[in-house]
């Protein structure tokens, strides 16, 4: 079934369309145009969505119907819409696109680009060896079926030794394997949130954690974290009292993509928190191994866990590779089980081979992460350096660990930025993506998991385009290249 958006949605999303940098030399059909591939390239609308009908978006934006008439034209000869009488008109793909690995909609000739969407990085040395040794092992396994919803014997026995390492007491039948974090917290939504029902995040927060939720058609509350100080306890704490979620979807170590550190003592009292409020915790633990100076890291959310209220989910994607696509859920025996018999009806099971790999990696995770932190460690002090050098005027808080820094921009000019970045091959994360409703339009997630030199590269880049939005004499919109 096609969504659709309405007059008075639409209008939301698209703010203050009529005042972005040179717009007063711009046709206003032009600029409602270029705001709505905005729109695109962001995220904020998706493909396939059926757009309001001309006269209703006139209304809604006070504009005459010509005017949206003559943008919806433009939409249609760039690609970004699709008409039909009597069935409306839908955001479609312009041609030359395809899907990234990221899965972010991409186009076929960017090479060239330097890509700071995807906070990710490159696999390790000793990828290949372990795949090697990965082979050698499949035969054990080629008799059976290869069907193991929970995972691999021996690789739930390593994920739960980690956890008993980290402190918290965990046993094989604790852990299922999943393919890659992302479906973790699906499956745990899916057994847990029916649709509609009341959930708690983080503003920002992980985007495909938002889109998870989207899916569920959940009731989405958020708290906010302030860049400085990131959580506020009290205000946490009195979200979950007043929401009363049925889940409530956080990110402590490392949060992304702030990359705050939450104390133990708020994780005791979140946990406590919580479980007055009946509320479910999911603990995103995908940064869990990346502290990056040395500090001794809190206890896991868990441990102070006495209910069964607490899954944590977590995977090799950032310490590791993402392409690997391991991940794994902590909770409860008979929460596991329940998992497992939804997840049936999805893939069965991860792949057998990749399991392996992950047991040999697992084996030798004290060096692989020792030496993605130094890298990480030298990358993130690179594009700190290059930040203050060349845009001063930016805020942030230098992360103690995971691989993003959130910056606060001199104006709310995210998403203008990012559309004007990729044009001088910079692809950028806008911050409205790691939230709701077009907010956070003042700050922008820089990764840092790509080398030094390109990271400086990409400041220098986005400097330039920064000092050319407040001189620009007109928008040169574009198609978007960056579309989910």
């Amino acid at each position: 079934m096609t969504t659709s958006v309405r007059g008075d949605q639409l209008a939301r999303l698209l703010g203050r369309w009529h005042s972005l940098p040179g717009r007063r030399r711009s046709p206003d059909y032009a600029a409602l145009a270029g705001a709505v591939r905005g729109l695109l390239a962001d995220g904020r609308l998706a493909l396939g969505v059926r757009l309001p009908a001309e006269r209703e978006l006139a209304e809604a934006l006070a504009i005459s119907r010509t005017t949206v008439s003559a943008a919806y034209r433009a939409l249609r000869e760039t690609g970004h819409l699709t008409s039909r009488r009597g069935a409306g008109s839908w955001t479609t793909l312009p041609h030359g696109h395809r899907v990234a690995t990221s899965g972010l909609w991409t186009p076929d000739d960017d090479l060239d680009m330097i890509d700071l969407g995807c906070a990710a990085s490159a696999a390790p040395v000793e990828l290949v060896p372990a795949a090697r040794a990965a082979a050698d092992d499949l035969p054990r396994y080629l008799g059976s079926a290869g069907y193991h919803p929970t995972g691999l014997p021996e690789l739930r026995a390593a994920v739960a030794e980690a956890y008993t390492a980290r402190g918290v007491t965990t046993s094989p039948e604790q852990i299922m394997i999943t393919s890659g974090t992302q479906q973790a917290l699906d499956l745990v939504l899916r057994l847990s949130v029916p649709v509609g029902s009341p959930v708690l995040v983080e503003t920002p927060t992980y985007p495909n954690a938002l889109a998870a939720l989207a899916a569920r058609r959940a009731r989405i509350s958020t708290h906010g974290l302030d860049i400085e100080t990131g959580w506020d306890g009290e205000m946490l704490l009195g979200a979950l009292r007043q929401t009363r979620p049925r889940l409530a979807y956080v990110i402590p170590e490392f949060h992304n993509p702030t990359g705050h550190l939450m104390p133990a003592e708020l994780r005791e009292r979140l946990v406590a928190g919580a479980h007055a409020a009946g509320a479910e915790l999911v603990v995103d633990e995908s940064f869990v191994d990346l502290p990056l100076d040395g500090q001794e890291m809190p206890p896991p959310v868990a441990v102070f866990d006495r209910h069964s209220r607490v899954t944590s989910i977590g995977g090799m994607s950032k310490a590791y590779w993402g392409g690997l696509r391991i991940g794994w859920v902590r909770a409860s025996a008979p929460l596991v089980q329940r998992l497992a018999a939804i997840r049936v009806g999805v893939d069965m099971g991860s792949p057998v081979l990749e399991q392996l790999v992950a047991v040999h990696l697992l084996r030798g995770a004290p060096e692989i992460v020792a030496a993605r932190r130094a890298q990480l460690r030298f990358r993130r002090d690179a594009v700190v350096t290059a930040l203050r050098e060349m845009l001063p005027e930016w805020r942030f808080v230098v992360p103690a660990g995971g691989v993003t820094l959130w910056a606060e921009l001199d104006g709310p000019i995210s998403s203008a930025l990012s559309r004007a970045a990729e044009d001088l091959g910079v692809r950028l994360a806008p911050g409205p993506r790691f939230g709701l409703d077009g907010t956070l339009e003042r700050f922008l997630r820089v990764p840092f998991t790509l080398a030094a030199d390109d990271l400086v590269e990409a400041v220098r880049r986005i400097a330039a385009v920064r000092h050319d939005l407040d001189h620009a004499p007109r928008p040169t919109w574009r198609s978007p290249v960056v579309i989910t």
